[in-house]
Protein backbone atom coordinates (compact mmCIF):
# COMPACT_ATOMS: atom_id res chain seq x y z
CA UNK A 1 0.00 0.00 0.00
CA UNK A 2 1.20 3.50 -0.78
CA UNK A 3 0.97 5.92 2.14
CA UNK A 4 1.06 9.68 1.86
CA UNK A 5 4.26 11.21 3.21
CA UNK A 6 2.32 12.61 6.18
CA UNK A 7 1.25 9.21 7.54
CA UNK A 8 4.57 8.03 8.97
CA UNK A 9 4.33 10.18 12.10
CA UNK A 10 1.46 11.02 14.42
CA UNK A 11 -0.11 14.38 13.63
CA UNK A 12 -2.38 16.67 15.64
CA UNK A 13 -5.33 17.55 13.41
CA UNK A 14 -7.32 20.54 14.69
CA UNK A 15 -10.79 20.81 13.17
CA UNK A 16 -13.25 23.64 13.48
CA UNK A 17 -16.88 22.47 13.75
CA UNK A 18 -19.36 24.91 12.22
CA UNK A 19 -18.73 25.36 8.53
CA UNK A 20 -16.00 22.71 8.58
CA UNK A 21 -17.56 19.49 9.91
CA UNK A 22 -21.16 20.65 10.29
CA UNK A 23 -23.22 22.71 7.84
CA UNK A 24 -25.65 25.54 8.56
CA UNK A 25 -28.46 23.05 9.20
CA UNK A 26 -26.36 21.14 11.74
CA UNK A 27 -25.88 18.25 9.31
CA UNK A 28 -22.64 16.31 9.02
CA UNK A 29 -21.55 15.58 5.42
CA UNK A 30 -21.79 11.94 4.40
CA UNK A 31 -18.59 9.98 4.99
CA UNK A 32 -17.25 12.28 7.70
CA UNK A 33 -17.41 9.79 10.58
CA UNK A 34 -15.85 7.01 8.51
CA UNK A 35 -13.01 9.27 7.38
CA UNK A 36 -12.37 10.50 10.92
CA UNK A 37 -12.18 6.87 12.04
CA UNK A 38 -9.55 6.14 9.39
CA UNK A 39 -7.51 9.17 10.44
CA UNK A 40 -7.60 7.98 14.03
CA UNK A 41 -6.66 4.44 12.96
CA UNK A 42 -3.63 5.97 11.23
CA UNK A 43 -2.50 7.21 14.64
CA UNK A 44 -3.44 10.87 14.30
CA UNK A 45 -4.87 12.91 17.17
CA UNK A 46 -8.15 14.58 16.18
CA UNK A 47 -8.91 17.71 18.22
CA UNK A 48 -12.17 19.61 17.83
CA UNK A 49 -11.43 23.35 18.11
CA UNK A 50 -14.56 25.46 18.12
CA UNK A 51 -16.12 28.75 19.10
CA UNK A 52 -19.01 26.74 20.51
CA UNK A 53 -19.41 26.42 24.24
CA UNK A 54 -18.82 23.04 25.84
CA UNK A 55 -22.50 22.10 25.74
CA UNK A 56 -22.43 22.82 22.02
CA UNK A 57 -19.34 20.70 21.41
CA UNK A 58 -20.42 17.59 23.31
CA UNK A 59 -23.36 16.43 21.15
CA UNK A 60 -21.36 16.99 17.96
CA UNK A 61 -18.43 15.00 19.41
CA UNK A 62 -20.83 12.11 20.07
CA UNK A 63 -22.22 12.26 16.53
CA UNK A 64 -18.68 12.24 15.14
CA UNK A 65 -17.63 9.30 17.33
CA UNK A 66 -15.02 11.45 19.09
CA UNK A 67 -15.96 10.63 22.68
CA UNK A 68 -12.33 9.98 23.62
CA UNK A 69 -9.78 12.71 23.04
CA UNK A 70 -9.28 16.44 23.32
CA UNK A 71 -11.54 19.40 22.69
CA UNK A 72 -10.99 23.16 22.61
CA UNK A 73 -14.15 25.21 23.22
CA UNK A 74 -15.21 28.85 23.40
CA UNK A 75 -12.46 29.97 21.02
CA UNK A 76 -9.73 28.58 23.27
CA UNK A 77 -11.05 29.63 26.68
CA UNK A 78 -11.75 26.03 27.67
CA UNK A 79 -9.73 22.87 27.05
CA UNK A 80 -11.33 19.53 27.91
CA UNK A 81 -10.43 15.85 27.82
CA UNK A 82 -13.36 13.89 26.45
CA UNK A 83 -13.75 10.68 28.45
CA UNK A 84 -16.92 8.53 28.53
CA UNK A 85 -15.90 7.15 31.92
CA UNK A 86 -15.97 10.64 33.48
CA UNK A 87 -19.22 11.58 35.28
CA UNK A 88 -20.15 14.21 32.67
CA UNK A 89 -18.28 12.66 29.75
CA UNK A 90 -15.37 15.09 30.07
CA UNK A 91 -12.76 16.55 32.39
CA UNK A 92 -11.87 20.25 32.30
CA UNK A 93 -8.11 20.54 31.77
CA UNK A 94 -7.80 24.32 31.49
CA UNK A 95 -10.28 27.18 31.93
CA UNK A 96 -8.98 30.67 31.15
CA UNK A 97 -11.13 33.06 33.17
CA UNK A 98 -11.38 36.85 33.31
CA UNK A 99 -13.29 39.53 35.19
CA UNK A 100 -16.37 40.39 33.08
CA UNK A 101 -17.12 43.72 34.81
CA UNK A 102 -14.94 46.14 32.80
CA UNK A 103 -15.99 44.87 29.39
CA UNK A 104 -19.70 44.63 30.21
CA UNK A 105 -19.79 48.11 31.74
CA UNK A 106 -17.90 49.59 28.76
CA UNK A 107 -20.30 47.89 26.31
CA UNK A 108 -23.44 49.10 28.13
CA UNK A 109 -22.12 52.64 28.44
CA UNK A 110 -21.95 52.82 24.66
CA UNK A 111 -24.79 50.48 23.65
CA UNK A 112 -27.35 50.29 26.50
CA UNK A 113 -29.58 47.91 24.53
CA UNK A 114 -26.84 45.32 23.98
CA UNK A 115 -27.78 41.76 24.65
CA UNK A 116 -25.20 40.05 26.85
CA UNK A 117 -24.60 36.38 27.57
CA UNK A 118 -22.05 35.04 30.05
CA UNK A 119 -21.07 31.40 29.65
CA UNK A 120 -21.82 28.86 32.39
CA UNK A 121 -19.43 26.00 31.62
CA UNK A 122 -21.22 22.72 30.99
CA UNK A 123 -24.71 24.20 31.36
CA UNK A 124 -25.45 27.23 29.20
CA UNK A 125 -25.63 30.99 29.70
CA UNK A 126 -26.70 33.81 32.00
CA UNK A 127 -28.24 36.61 29.93
CA UNK A 128 -29.64 40.11 30.44
CA UNK A 129 -32.10 39.71 27.53
CA UNK A 130 -33.44 36.55 25.87
CA UNK A 131 -31.56 35.15 22.90
CA UNK A 132 -33.40 33.40 20.09
CA UNK A 133 -33.38 29.57 19.89
CA UNK A 134 -30.22 28.44 18.15
CA UNK A 135 -28.24 31.60 18.85
CA UNK A 136 -26.58 30.07 21.91
CA UNK A 137 -25.72 26.49 22.81
CA UNK A 138 -27.32 25.21 26.00
CA UNK A 139 -29.85 26.64 28.41
CA UNK A 140 -30.42 30.29 29.31
CA UNK A 141 -31.15 32.00 32.61
CA UNK A 142 -32.37 35.60 32.58
CA UNK A 143 -30.59 37.67 35.26
CA UNK A 144 -29.79 41.27 36.11
CA UNK A 145 -26.63 42.96 34.89
CA UNK A 146 -25.28 42.84 38.44
CA UNK A 147 -25.68 39.06 38.36
CA UNK A 148 -23.73 38.87 35.11
CA UNK A 149 -20.58 40.23 36.74
CA UNK A 150 -20.55 38.36 40.05
CA UNK A 151 -17.91 35.78 39.08
CA UNK A 152 -15.09 35.22 36.57
CA UNK A 153 -16.13 34.11 33.09
CA UNK A 154 -14.65 32.04 30.28
CA UNK A 155 -16.57 33.79 27.52
CA UNK A 156 -19.00 36.65 26.95
CA UNK A 157 -21.22 37.26 23.92
CA UNK A 158 -22.26 40.84 23.04
CA UNK A 159 -24.97 41.40 20.44
CA UNK A 160 -26.26 44.72 19.07
CA UNK A 161 -26.49 46.43 15.67
CA UNK A 162 -22.98 47.30 14.41
CA UNK A 163 -21.40 46.45 17.76
CA UNK A 164 -18.25 45.46 15.90
CA UNK A 165 -17.24 49.12 15.97
CA UNK A 166 -16.55 48.71 19.72
CA UNK A 167 -13.86 46.08 19.15
CA UNK A 168 -10.89 48.32 19.92
CA UNK A 169 -12.55 50.04 22.88
CA UNK A 170 -13.44 46.72 24.49
CA UNK A 171 -10.02 45.28 23.75
CA UNK A 172 -8.56 48.16 25.74
CA UNK A 173 -10.21 46.74 28.88
CA UNK A 174 -7.74 43.83 28.73
CA UNK A 175 -9.68 41.15 26.87
CA UNK A 176 -9.62 39.33 23.52
CA UNK A 177 -12.44 40.48 21.24
CA UNK A 178 -13.39 38.48 18.14
CA UNK A 179 -15.99 39.97 15.76
CA UNK A 180 -18.06 37.05 14.50
CA UNK A 181 -20.29 39.39 12.47
CA UNK A 182 -21.04 43.14 12.44
CA UNK A 183 -23.61 42.57 15.19
CA UNK A 184 -21.87 39.88 17.28
CA UNK A 185 -18.72 39.94 19.42
CA UNK A 186 -17.12 37.05 21.29
CA UNK A 187 -15.05 38.10 24.30
CA UNK A 188 -12.48 35.99 26.16
CA UNK A 189 -9.52 36.57 28.45
CA UNK A 190 -6.49 38.43 27.16
CA UNK A 191 -4.37 36.48 24.66
CA UNK A 192 -6.88 33.64 24.48
CA UNK A 193 -7.54 31.97 21.13
CA UNK A 194 -7.71 28.51 19.60
CA UNK A 195 -3.98 28.50 18.82
CA UNK A 196 -2.90 29.03 22.43
CA UNK A 197 -5.15 26.24 23.67
CA UNK A 198 -4.13 23.87 20.87
CA UNK A 199 -0.47 24.42 21.57
CA UNK A 200 -1.07 23.34 25.15
CA UNK A 201 -2.64 20.12 23.85
CA UNK A 202 0.22 19.64 21.41
CA UNK A 203 2.81 19.91 24.16
CA UNK A 204 0.87 17.51 26.38
CA UNK A 205 0.78 14.96 23.55
CA UNK A 206 4.47 15.57 22.76
CA UNK A 207 3.80 16.22 19.08
CA UNK A 208 6.29 18.43 17.18
CA UNK A 209 4.92 21.78 16.04
CA UNK A 210 5.55 20.89 12.40
CA UNK A 211 3.26 17.86 12.78
CA UNK A 212 0.11 19.96 13.14
CA UNK A 213 -2.75 20.49 10.71
CA UNK A 214 -5.64 22.94 11.11
CA UNK A 215 -8.83 23.28 9.07
CA UNK A 216 -11.29 26.15 9.53
CA UNK A 217 -13.53 28.68 7.83
CA UNK A 218 -13.96 31.68 10.16
CA UNK A 219 -12.12 34.73 11.39
CA UNK A 220 -11.89 33.04 14.79
CA UNK A 221 -9.71 30.42 13.06
CA UNK A 222 -7.03 32.88 11.90
CA UNK A 223 -4.74 32.34 14.91
CA UNK A 224 -5.19 28.57 14.60
CA UNK A 225 -4.28 28.64 10.92
CA UNK A 226 -1.18 30.72 11.64
CA UNK A 227 -0.16 28.25 14.35
CA UNK A 228 -0.46 25.06 12.32
CA UNK A 229 2.36 23.47 10.38
CA UNK A 230 -0.18 22.92 7.60
CA UNK A 231 -3.18 25.24 7.45
CA UNK A 232 -6.25 24.67 5.30
CA UNK A 233 -9.17 27.03 4.70
CA UNK A 234 -12.58 25.80 3.64
CA UNK A 235 -13.57 26.84 0.13
CA UNK A 236 -16.45 29.03 1.32
CA UNK A 237 -14.33 30.88 3.91
CA UNK A 238 -13.97 34.67 3.63
CA UNK A 239 -11.06 35.93 1.57
CA UNK A 240 -9.13 36.98 4.68
CA UNK A 241 -9.24 33.39 5.95
CA UNK A 242 -8.35 31.80 2.63
CA UNK A 243 -5.41 34.17 2.19
CA UNK A 244 -4.11 33.27 5.67
CA UNK A 245 -4.04 29.52 4.95
CA UNK A 246 -1.41 27.46 3.13
CA UNK A 247 -4.10 25.89 0.97
CA UNK A 248 -7.83 25.88 0.31
CA UNK A 249 -10.03 22.79 0.15
CA UNK A 250 -13.64 22.36 -0.96
CA UNK A 251 -16.65 23.99 0.65
CA UNK A 252 -18.72 22.41 3.41
CA UNK A 253 -21.24 21.31 0.75
CA UNK A 254 -18.35 19.56 -1.01
CA UNK A 255 -17.18 17.99 2.28
CA UNK A 256 -13.86 19.79 1.87
CA UNK A 257 -12.50 18.69 5.27
CA UNK A 258 -12.67 15.06 4.17
CA UNK A 259 -10.12 15.66 1.41
CA UNK A 260 -7.67 16.94 4.02
CA UNK A 261 -8.26 13.95 6.28
CA UNK A 262 -7.84 11.50 3.40
CA UNK A 263 -4.47 13.05 2.58
CA UNK A 264 -3.27 11.95 6.03
CA UNK A 265 -4.05 8.24 5.72
CA UNK A 266 -2.68 5.38 3.62
CA UNK A 267 -4.44 4.52 0.38
CA UNK A 268 -6.36 1.41 1.46
CA UNK A 269 -8.86 -0.57 -0.60
CA UNK A 270 -12.12 1.40 -0.48
CA UNK A 271 -14.17 -1.77 -0.97
CA UNK A 272 -13.14 -3.03 2.48
CA UNK A 273 -15.60 -2.99 5.36
CA UNK A 274 -15.04 -0.15 7.87
CA UNK A 275 -13.41 -2.51 10.39
CA UNK A 276 -11.11 -4.09 7.81
CA UNK A 277 -10.19 -0.66 6.40
CA UNK A 278 -9.25 0.64 9.84
CA UNK A 279 -7.10 -2.42 10.59
CA UNK A 280 -5.39 -2.07 7.19
CA UNK A 281 -4.84 1.63 7.83
CA UNK A 282 -3.30 1.00 11.24
CA UNK A 283 -0.96 -1.64 9.85
CA UNK A 284 0.07 0.46 6.84
CA UNK A 285 0.72 3.61 8.88
CA UNK A 286 2.95 1.89 11.45
CA UNK A 287 6.62 1.52 10.63
CA UNK A 288 7.13 -1.43 13.00
CA UNK A 289 5.39 -4.78 13.70
CA UNK A 290 1.74 -4.48 14.76
CA UNK A 291 -0.54 -6.45 17.05
CA UNK A 292 -4.26 -5.93 17.56
CA UNK A 293 -5.14 -5.71 21.24
CA UNK A 294 -8.68 -6.14 22.53
CA UNK A 295 -10.40 -5.96 25.89
CA UNK A 296 -13.84 -7.24 26.80
CA UNK A 297 -16.55 -5.35 28.64
CA UNK A 298 -19.15 -7.01 30.83
CA UNK A 299 -20.32 -9.34 28.05
CA UNK A 300 -18.67 -10.97 25.05
CA UNK A 301 -18.44 -7.76 23.04
CA UNK A 302 -15.21 -5.78 22.97
CA UNK A 303 -14.97 -2.57 24.97
CA UNK A 304 -11.61 -1.57 23.43
CA UNK A 305 -9.75 -2.41 20.26
CA UNK A 306 -6.36 -0.90 19.48
CA UNK A 307 -3.30 -1.37 17.29
CA UNK A 308 -0.01 -1.55 19.16
CA UNK A 309 3.45 -1.45 17.62
CA UNK A 310 6.91 -2.52 18.70
CA UNK A 311 9.02 0.62 18.92
CA UNK A 312 12.64 0.61 20.15
CA UNK A 313 12.05 -2.67 21.91
CA UNK A 314 8.83 -1.65 23.68
CA UNK A 315 5.18 -2.14 22.79
CA UNK A 316 3.37 1.20 22.51
CA UNK A 317 -0.18 2.11 21.55
CA UNK A 318 -0.29 3.15 17.91
CA UNK A 319 -3.97 3.86 17.23
CA UNK A 320 -7.55 2.99 18.16
CA UNK A 321 -9.64 0.78 15.90
CA UNK A 322 -13.01 2.53 16.39
CA UNK A 323 -15.17 -0.03 14.58
CA UNK A 324 -13.74 -2.83 16.70
CA UNK A 325 -15.60 -1.60 19.78
CA UNK A 326 -18.80 -3.59 20.28
CA UNK A 327 -17.69 -6.44 18.01
CA UNK A 328 -16.08 -9.79 18.86
CA UNK A 329 -12.66 -11.39 18.54
CA UNK A 330 -14.01 -13.48 15.67
CA UNK A 331 -15.03 -10.29 13.87
CA UNK A 332 -11.50 -8.93 14.30
CA UNK A 333 -10.08 -12.12 12.78
CA UNK A 334 -12.47 -11.92 9.83
CA UNK A 335 -11.66 -8.25 9.21
CA UNK A 336 -7.90 -8.89 9.31
CA UNK A 337 -8.37 -11.69 6.78
CA UNK A 338 -10.52 -9.42 4.60
CA UNK A 339 -7.71 -6.85 4.64
CA UNK A 340 -5.24 -9.52 3.54
CA UNK A 341 -3.23 -9.37 6.76
CA UNK A 342 -1.91 -12.72 8.01
CA UNK A 343 -1.90 -13.74 11.65
CA UNK A 344 -0.68 -16.87 13.50
CA UNK A 345 -3.00 -19.88 13.41
CA UNK A 346 -2.94 -23.30 14.98
CA UNK A 347 -1.48 -26.24 13.07
CA UNK A 348 -4.41 -28.63 13.38
CA UNK A 349 -8.17 -28.82 13.18
CA UNK A 350 -9.93 -25.56 12.40
CA UNK A 351 -6.65 -23.62 12.50
CA UNK A 352 -8.04 -21.05 14.91
CA UNK A 353 -6.28 -17.72 15.35
CA UNK A 354 -3.66 -17.78 18.07
CA UNK A 355 -4.50 -14.92 20.41
CA UNK A 356 -2.06 -14.20 23.23
CA UNK A 357 -2.91 -12.92 26.69
CA UNK A 358 -1.96 -9.31 27.47
CA UNK A 359 -0.42 -8.91 30.89
CA UNK A 360 0.13 -5.75 32.87
CA UNK A 361 -1.86 -3.18 34.83
CA UNK A 362 -5.54 -2.74 34.02
CA UNK A 363 -8.09 -5.24 32.71
CA UNK A 364 -6.99 -8.48 31.08
CA UNK A 365 -6.89 -8.48 27.31
CA UNK A 366 -5.74 -10.41 24.27
CA UNK A 367 -3.59 -9.60 21.28
CA UNK A 368 -3.37 -10.92 17.72
CA UNK A 369 -0.09 -10.36 15.85
CA UNK A 370 -0.47 -9.23 12.23
CA UNK A 371 2.91 -10.69 11.26
CA UNK A 372 4.70 -13.98 11.84
CA UNK A 373 6.97 -12.78 14.68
Amino acid sequence: MNAATTTATRTLVALDIDGTLVDGENKIPSGTVETLDLARAAGHEIVLATGRSLVGLLPIAVRLGLINGWGVCSNGALTVRLDPSAPSGYDVVDARMFDPRPVIRRALETVPVARIAVEEVGWGWRTNHPFQPGELNGQQKLVTVDDLVTQPATRIVLVAPEIRRLTDALHATGVTVTPMSPDWLDVAAQDVNKAVALDGVRKHLNIPSERTVAVGDGVNDLAMLAWAGRSVAMGHAPAIVRSAADETTGTIDQAGALAVLRSLVPDVDRSLSPLAAQIATAEASATDPVVLRVWHGIGPDLSRCEAWTLRTGHWVRHAPIPSGVGTTMRAIEAAASEAGLPYPRGDEGRRRAQWRSVTGPGPAGFELPLTSF
